[in-house]
């Protein structure tokens, strides 16, 4: 039988906190939540009207495809409890397999610690005015999606819920976590980018840039949450196409940038639906960007 689509969550005996872009959190007891990954799509910040078919699962089986082979690098807020457990029913349980996870209750930092190991995007943009990429001088004459002398950490500040992140500077980083604490996001967002791309070079992609989220414990001990190196949270291009000075396709919904770039659309709420072929093939794209990064290298 294949996989529900789910576009909202609505659990039986479970008060529901917090419902994100992509993601509806559950409490379940002081300690714990509950993270239920639909197949709800945002993009320019604005939650689509159509779910994409599997999105959810794509995003949840790689993020644990990652929690699992970085725990020696940084601990994460996987709890390893079974979310089915916790389903009241057949419905519930069809539901909540494969998209959901039980997690611990923890502080999130306010910042998104964002790795960026190529010159794209924004950073393309910045880059552009004045040869500097949050706050870090690159070398002159860089060209569009060109691969960086070395990766760089480049966070931003969580903006509310509506508005646009902010790129902030190392200093800026500083002053809202503390330099020790700053210092930690700092190295293991790296480390964590390190090691995501030299396993994701072997499967013929290149992790562009990523973005990942930290929370504290109660001791202060960092750790990582939300979501790891997912076509949400990153971009992924395939490396047998790859071409310096264009913008290379993705494995992401990028896809569907494109789409509503052709459409007159303010980029406010609501979003424009989409056409069942672009529902179609930005669902696909989700499930090879899985097969490739879990499955065999090539």
């Amino acid at each position: 039988m294949p996989a529900p689509t789910v576009y909202r969550t609505q659990l039986k005996g479970l008060e529901r906190i917090h419902e994100g872009k992509v993601r509806d959190v559950y409490a379940i007891d002081a300690a714990t939540l509950l993270i239920v990954t639909s197949d709800r799509l945002s993009a320019f910040d604005v939650v689509l009207p159509d779910p994409i078919p599997d999105k959810g699962l794509v995003l949840n089986g790689i993020s644990n495809f990652w929690f699992e082979r970085t725990r020696s690098l940084v601990p994460n807020h996987l709890t390893g409890r079974d979310p089915l457990a916790l389903a009241r029913d057949d419905a519930e349980r069809a539901l909540l397999a494969g998209r959901s996870v039980v997690v611990r209750r923890l502080k999130a930092l306010p910042i998104e610690a964002v790795v960026r190991g190529y010159l794209i995007g924004s950073g393309w943009k910045d880059y552009q005015v004045d040869g500097r990429l949050c706050g870090s001088t690159l070398p002159p004459g860089l060209r569009q999606a060109e691969k960086l002398p070395q990766p760089i950490f480049t966070p931003a500040y969580k903006a509310t819920a509506g508005a646009h992140d902010e790129n902030i500077d190392f200093a800026a980083c500083t002053a809202l976590v503390g330099a020790q604490l700053a210092g930690q996001v700092r190295d293991a967002a790296l480390a964590l980018y390190g090691f995501a791309v030299e396993h994701a070079r072997r499967r013929g992609i290149i992790i562009a840039d990523t973005k990942f989220e930290f929370g504290v414990d109660e001791a202060g001990a960092l750790i990582l949450i939300d979501e790891v190196v997912t076509p949400d949270s990153s971009r992924f291009w395939p490396a047998d196409t790859y071409q310096v000075g264009t913008s290379p396709p993705s494995f992401d919904k990028q896809y569907v940038r494109d789409y509503l770039e052709t459409l007159n659309w303010d980029k406010k709420a609501p979003g424009p639906k989409l056409p069942q072929q672009v529902i179609a093939r930005t669902s696909e794209k989700y499930r090879e960007a899985l097969a490739r990064l879990t499955g065999p290298a090539a």
